[in-house]
């Protein structure tokens, strides 16, 4: 199956076998150490710290609205006591109903109070909780796209689909899913703990006796769902994993029948999920039950002594009903929080995916005093530089190399040699582990990221086109390119002719990664979006080497005029690409063992002299 590796910290590597990945993700959570969980935890306030700052005036709002609410909320069973024991007992002796309609006034006033802030806190609430949403999204777009090539070569493309996707959702339904109710649900609590001790101390104190169960199981209800939590996000992870690398691969998948396989795996994947997704169920139900029972036991024990006590005159008839009325306050907000811990301990989860993706450093850094270079000339060198992927394994060993401006340089070798590693340190996607490569004088390191890519361009064995026209995808590299720029560079590398024969023209939809066009046309208009970018150093990396021989005669000719007048780095496998080519590097486990013309090579009778008289037999 198609698709990328994943990196240490991903829980799984690839798309292998779905019980290695189920292990994987679960050692990973049974046996995190406490440190890194004191990190976790630490990181996410920092970014949800940072996601709130610009809020904090309409947070400060909120948080007055919301005590506000409460207060009224608060009000309305002490108003009921007064109105049964300050305003009824003056209407059975015919004295007037004042007191009584004050107390109902007061409960209407109190009511509308509610009503009136509810819907104030979900206008402002609902407009800051779109507001984190979009800024979350725009940072974790924007920070994907600044990690370097390293990053995303081990970082499957599933995983990050689901962190925009699956994660950013989770935060959403905990925005959206009414953060007033915890925290109302807290203020109630301890409000109304606060008013039963002030209304009657002993009564209180009776209603208070479960407190500490309530603490043991909401204990452990925090503990289990915060574990079963971080497995749903990992599991659900998983399930897009494997679904985004089976369709992204779906030629191989179906070259090689592996559907049935990978059906397997999804179906083993996906009941994992479902199993993990059973487990927050449970807890749910086991808590939620639980506290609903004991809340009732305690109504029930309230009421049996309250009304002992009221027989004795020992409390009035309207404390009592004021006791039963806070109580129901009490509980209720109890099961509120149960509901939204399960969206809380989701998004806690998600929003420790999305921290740890935006404090991934580049492992190409920008200067922190970038060097200017207005004009380059694209003279490439390389002092003392030595590379490995690997520690200790090295894949340049050491290699000085020095690229005058405007040559054309091949570079062939073995499967290994070193070649695609040399493309990569003078795009810069790679820093060296030793040494200097240099632009123009300039170490790459210290130019800035804008200025190196309008200089360095590389086309790869399958350029990518994005969905769009034509005319879009010849304008990458220079957005505001005019459509007479783009047909102007289309004619200079031959590509005008084929473009203006579809259905649209220019404006013709190249379809999903440029699946309506032929491989030799997304070349050309991979060359036709390199010449209008015009940068002073194209590193071609393999990109003839798919083409039947029509196409890549086709794209020859179009080489030709857009290395015209560039540094170029030719790496290729067919010596047919290396015709144009004013010198040739040979090399092997990373050193450069032959360098000249072509010409010369081949009368040296030496390594180039050998693939040439290979190529020449294989053409007859």
């Amino acid at each position: 199956m198609s698709g990328t590796t994943t990196g240490p910290h991903d829980g799984a590597r690839g798309a292998p076998e779905a019980g290695r990945w189920r292990g994987v993700a679960a050692e990973k959570q049974d046996e995190l150490p406490d440190k890194v969980s004191v990190l976790l935890r630490a990181r996410s306030r920092r970014l949800l710290g940072d996601l709130l700052r610009p809020h904090r005036r309409a947070i400060a709002v909120l948080i007055a609205v919301i005590v506000l609410s409460n207060a009224a909320g608060l009000a309305i069973p002490y108003l009921v006591k007064v109105g049964i024991d300050a305003g009824i007992p003056p209407m059975l002796r015919h004295q007037g109903a004042g007191t009584l309609l004050v107390a109902v006034s007061a409960i209407l006033a109190a009511t509308l109070t509610q009503a009136f802030t509810r819907q104030v806190f979900l206008q402002i609430s609902g407009r800051i909780g779109q507001d984190i949403l979009l800024e979350l999204r725009r940072r974790v777009f924007d920070h994907f796209q600044r990690l370097s090539p390293a990053f995303h070569e081990r970082y499957t493309s599933g995983r990050v689909i689901a962190r925009l996707t699956s994660d950013i959702d989770a935060i959403a339904e905990m925005l959206q899913s009414g953060f007033d109710s915890i925290v109302t649900a807290v203020l109630t609590l301890f409000g109304t703990a606060v008013l039963l001790l002030v209304l009657d101390l002993p009564l209180g104190a009776v209603a208070l006796v479960p407190l500490p169960v309530l603490f043991l199981i909401t204990r452990w209800f925090r503990c289990q769902s915060s574990i079963v939590y971080r497995r749903t996000r990992e599991a659900v992870a998983l399930v897009i994993v494997h679904f985004v690398e089976s369709m992204t691969g779906i030629r191989a998948v179906q070259a090689f029948r592996r559907e049935p396989r990978n059906q397997e795996i999804f179906e083993e994947l996906n009941t994992d999920y479902r199993d993990a997704n059973a487990g927050s169920m449970y807890l749910v139900a086991v808590f939620m039950p639980g506290i609903k029972l004991i809340g009732n036991v305690t109504i029930a024990a309230v009421l049996l002594y309250g009304g002992w006590l009221a027989i004795h005159h020992a409390v009035t008839v309207g404390v009592l009903a004021a006791f039963l009325l806070y109580l129901r306050q009490f509980y209720e907000p109890m099961q509120e929080i149960s509901q939204f811990y399960n969206t809380l301990q989701s998004a806690g989860a998600a929003l420790s995916n999305l921290s740890g993706v935006l404090e991934e450093r580049p492992m190409v850094a920008e200067p922190d005093d970038p060097v200017p270079l207005p004009h380059p000339r694209g003279a490439v060198r390389f002092e003392g530089v030595e590379f490995s992927y690997i520690d200790d394994v090295p894949v340049l060993p050491r290699l000085d190399l020095e690229i005058p401006p405007g040559q054309i340089v091949a570079v062939v070798g073995a499967t290994g040699a070193g070649k695609t590693t040399l493309a990569k340190l003078i795009a810069r996607f790679y820093d060296p582990t030793a040494g200097r490569v240099l632009l123009d004088g300039v170490d790459l390191r210290d130019l800035g990221e804008a200025t190196l890519r309008r200089a360095v361009v590389i086309v790869t064995q399958e350029n990518f086109l994005f969905s769009g026209t034509v005319a879009d995808n010849i304008r990458f590299g220079r957005p505001d390119a005019t459509p007479a720029e783009i047909e102007e560079a289309a004619r200079a590398i031959g590509a005008h002719e084929f473009i203006t024969a579809l259905p649209d023209g220019y404006r013709t939809q190249v379809g999903k990664r440029g699946g309506r066009m032929s491989a030799g046309q997304r070349q050309l208009l991979a060359f036709a979006r390199v010449f209008l970018a015009d940068p002073a150093v194209v590193i071609l990396d393999e990109a003839t080497s798919s083409l039947d021989v029509p196409s890549e005669r086709l794209v020859q000719r179009a080489l030709r005029t857009v290395l015209a007048g560039r540094t170029a780095l030719i790496i290729a496998h067919r010596l047919s690409t290396v015709e144009i080519a004013e010198r040739v590097l040979v090399m092997d486990s990373g050193l450069v063992v032959e360098d000249g013309p072509p010409d010369r090579l081949i009368a040296e009778a030496g390594r180039f002299a050998g693939l040439h008289r290979a190529w020449l037999d294989s053409l007859a």
